[in-house]
């Protein structure tokens, strides 16, 4: 099999999955439905890993494209759907199958009470399918196709449970924000080829150094166009990747089952924003004004969303608004110029962020589908294997490890590599130096709020254990001793889902100590071989890092935990207390900035208003009322005072006559005079 020939499979056959199951699902059942989708894409995966083994090996060319058929040619524009192999897209479809194949497998568990398996299974494999397409492009416009699939993927995915009406206003708020961004994205595409004559990127890339002298004059300004495209497109990731001002989406998308928001967070939607950035890096390294604006909204998402998660009830918010945060680290590593550390901490992040959902699911299904973790504790004797899974989850995207020997589990490598980059890159850059402050600040934070998430829901007191004794007496009082009750005990995950778990865990135990060499290492030029792009500052030119900065970390995460211990553990109820007071600072919090209310007053309803004005003052009072409704009421009223002289009385009309004939008599007279 030609490397061509592989990889076009290794794209479409999620593709082939989605069809099948989604034209034949109803009349082949439940069972062959998950067992194709979720086949194909261990095929997928399989592939994907022979992709990356032979790339980064030798086994494959470095750089080939596989050209699959003609997609748009239309004069200059031109663009073909094609497969693009380089170290960057293998790295992505490693990421991407790898954490889809092992969410279609838990599925097969959390869905196992659903009526809608093949609805649900074809569409997950949609949603895989369009982010292969993305990561595969070869031009702007087959990029373009993969971002609008995953955010109709998203859409489906989202509001998948449409009996809820929760469920479909988070479905159409993803949606609507989504298109917000890529408003921005694009007129991005249009000023790329405006500007450069076309869409490839194996095109455009060779040309920006001899472009950055171009502008753009508006508004009595001149805008760099590099800078300008650089900027628009971003504003297009902000949206898909859940940064500050486009992020409210994010938490809302809980409202999908489990397996959606593990898809979306760890591996797919989010990510892309991500990854556009790094492989337009060529573009981005001749816009200096674009890669600040990526540092600040990067660095200000990473501490707001590691703040708002400190004050959630809900497991599953909890983690997505940290995942809001690490997209944050990775934005701020791209725009001080650390591409390969973003590129290694998403891939890092899509194992520990796909296990802690996943793990969220086991607990949400052990729960009997209870998510507030006010409701849980004392789980880890009922539920040993989430618990140890999920704490390996939390000592990953904590970034446990001991500099020096580089031991740690995986976030600690990468986490730790954009620290030092901005760091770094600091020396001759304020807005660098902000983003390292930051990253250190957001580092403590998610400390405390991951293991805020641990204690609340593995240990303390069994806070469900009083809720079932309060139901146990309700049903005894109104109907007798009710057996039922006692099925309300949590307990562990089938061994479908708990397979799943592992395997993540082994990848956020391992995946930065294997990896961290290749991706991030003194030979990471060999390893990406001209994928990505990276400024000098943040290959280690500069000085040597002082050991202050370098222990750091560490320090701000055991503070965060132990801050943890002692509000959650050691005086268990503190977090309770403080809460019950409802104060300023709480209250911004778990109103998340207010960001929700502000937008609905100034957007939703201000929206309304204007749409009032235009249709009940402009189109009802101005258009229709001195239009055609003006024009009808005015031949209305002629017409009915007019009505009034027909009386149909014969001796009327005589002496109406009588006087026409006179006055034609007199007017005669006059005129012959």
């Amino acid at each position: 099999m030609t490397p061509q020939l592989l990889v076009t499979l290794l794209v479409f056959a999620p593709f082939a999955g989605a069809c099948i199951v989604g034209a034949l699902g109803k009349r082949i059942g439940d069972t062959p439905s998950m067992a194709i989708t979720t086949g194909l894409l261990f095929v997928a995966c399989a592939l994907s890993w022979t992709t990356f083994i032979g790339v980064v090996g030798g086994g494959m060319p470095a750089h080939f494209t596989a050209t699959v058929a003609p997609f748009i040619d239309v004069g200059t524009f031109k663009s073909a759907w094609s497969v693009r192999i380089d170290t960057l897209s293998a790295v992505m479809l490693v990421v991407v199958t790898t954490v889809s194949a092992l969410v279609h497998l838990y599925s097969w568990g959390y869905m196992a009470e659903d009526e809608g398996k093949p609805r649900f299974f074809a569409y997950l494999s949609f949603f895989t399918f369009a982010m292969l397409a993305l990561v595969t492009a070869t031009d702007f416009m087959q990029l373009f196709f993969g971002w609008e699939g995953v955010g109709l993927a998203s859409y489906l995915l989202i509001g998948f449970w449409h009996h809820k009406a929760t469920a479909n206003a988070a479905a159409i708020k993803a949606f609507v924000v989504n298109r917000v961004g890529d408003v921005g994205f694009a007129l991005g595409i249009m000023t790329v080829y405006w500007a450069f004559g076309t869409i490839r990127f194996a095109e455009i890339f060779p040309q920006v150094a001899g472009h950055t002298h171009l502008a753009w004059s508006f508004a009595g300004r001149s805008w760099p166009l590099v800078d300008l495209a650089c900027v628009l497109l971003f504003i297009g990731a902000m949206g898909k990747s859940a940064q500050f001002f486009l992020h409210t989406w994010l938490p809302d998308a809980m409202e999908g089952p489990t397996p959606v928001s593990a898809l979306i967070h760890a591996a797919t939607m989010v990510t892309a924003g991500v990854y556009m950035v790094c492989l337009l890096s060529p573009m981005f390294e001749f816009a200096p004004v674009a890669r600040h604006v990526v540092t600040i909204i990067g660095a200000v998402t990473a501490l707001f969303a590691a703040t708002v998660g400190l004050a959630q009830n809900d497991i599953k918010r909890v983690i997505a608004y940290s995942t809001c945060s690490q997209l944050g680290y990775m934005f701020f590593a791209a725009g001080v110029g650390a591409y390969h550390a973003a590129m290694f901490h998403l891939f890092t992040h899509a194992f520990f962020k796909a296990l802690l959902f996943l793990s969220a699911g086991s607990v949400i299904v052990g729960m009997h589908h209870e998510q507030d973790m006010r409701k849980m504790g004392a789980l880890w004797k009922l539920m040993p294997i989430t618990y140890g899974v999920m704490v390996i989850g939390t000592l990953a995207i904590t970034g446990v490890g001991i500099p020096g020997i580089d031991l740690g589990f995986a976030g600690f490598y990468s986490k730790d590599a954009i620290i030092n980059a901005a760091f770094l890159a600091g020396g001759s850059d304020g807005i660098s130096y902000f983003a390292f402050v930051v990253g250190l600040l957001a580092a403590g934070l998610t400390s405390f709020y991951s293991w805020r998430l641990i204690f609340m829901t593995f240990h303390g007191h069994a806070k469900w254990a009083d809720d079932r004794r309060a139901h146990d007496a309700h049903a005894a009082y109104n109907h007798g001793h009710d057996d039922h009750a006692h099925g309300h005990t949590p307990h562990e995950s089938p061994w479908v889902m708990l397979v799943p778990l592992a395997a993540l865990a082994v990848g956020a135990v391992f995946a930065g100590g294997v990896f961290a060499e290749q991706f991030i290492g003194p030979d990471k030029a060999q390893f990406w071989r001209g994928a990505i792009t990276s400024a000098p500052i943040a290959t280690g030119a500069a000085a040597v890092l002082p050991a202050w900065e370098v222990w750091a970390p560490l320090a701000v995460t055991a503070l965060g935990l132990f801050g943890a211990w002692y509000v959650y553990v050691r005086h268990e109820g503190m977090g309770a207390r403080i809460a019950a007071r409802k104060g300023p600072t709480w209250a911004l919090l778990y109103n998340k900035w207010y960001f929700d209310e502000i937008y609905d007053a100034t957007f939703v309803r201000g929206a309304a208003r204007l749409g009032d004005l235009f249709w009940k003052v402009g189109d009802q009072r101005i258009i229709d009322g001195l239009g055609p409704d003006g024009v009808s009421a005015a031949s209305y009223a002629v017409g009915k005072a007019t009505g009034k002289v027909q009386t149909g009385y014969v001796y009327h009309y005589a002496f109406v006559m009588l006087l026409g004939v006179a006055g034609l008599l007199s007017f005669a007279l006059w005129a012959f005079h």
